[in-house]
Parts: structure tokens; sequence; C-alpha cells
């Protein structure tokens, strides 16, 4: 069973790669790793958001699979329909600070995947800086 993860190019998404990184080799299971592009990005951010995921990955032992989610589509649905058809064991995903108006207004997919995985979620911040 995989570890599955969401991954966009931002601190909180790296945060999460690593993470899932660290549970992968820990529980000796591949990890698939989900990739969409930052909220309002051009077209090709994808590619380049892949291509991020693939070079951390390659640095590592793990062995590993990068899909890729189409612009316009649910990531929170999505994220979720894949862990169950993998049969996942975890699903590991990136948290960032938003305001309370933010949250009423936007709603929020950390939420949403939290709240319908059928696996166990683990949700990590970047580290701080100073």
């Amino acid at each position: 069973m995989p570890v599955v993860a969401g991954f966009v190019p931002t601190p909180e998404g790296r945060a999460a790669l690593d993470s899932a990184i660290e549970e992968a080799t820990r529980r000796g299971t591949r990890l698939v790793v989900v990739v969409h592009a930052a909220r309002g990005s051009e077209a090709g951010a994808i590619e380049a958001a892949v291509e991020e995921a693939r070079s951390t990955l390659e640095s590592t032992d793990v062995v590993h699979e990068v899909r890729h989610v189409e612009r316009g589509k649910d990531v929170a649905d999505d994220l979720v329909e894949i862990a169950e058809d993998l049969g996942a064991e975890l699903i590991v995903i990136g948290l960032r600070r938003r305001s309370p108006v933010g949250k009423l207004i936007l709603g929020s997919n950390a939420q949403r995947i939290l709240l319908d995985a059928t696996c166990p979620v683990l949700a990590v911040k970047p580290a701080r800086t100073a």
C-alpha cells in the first residue's frame, strides 16, 4: 500500500513532499505524488511543478510515481480518489495559514481531504523562518 502526497510548488507543498518521502522510507513502501499547479499560476506551471517533484524524488531511494491533476479539476476530490484507488495507507498534505475570512469564503481543500479520506492523513506545515 503506497503513501500518497499532494504537491504544489510552495513551501507547504515542499514540506508535504519531504514528509511523504520520510514516511515512504520508514514504511518501506512506494510513494505516489499528485502534483497540481499553484492557485493563479500560468498554464505551463504544472510542467515545472512535475519536474521539481521528480528532481526531489530522484535524489532519494524511494520507489515513486509522479502524477498530475489537470487544471480546473478538483484537487481534493482527485487526491482522495487516487488514494482510494491505490489502497493508500497514508495521504500527506501541506497546510498553509489562512485568515478566518479566507476559510469562510474559499473553503478548504485540506479540510475536505481530512474529512473525506478513507485512510489516515498527515498534515504538515513548513518550518518557520526567523
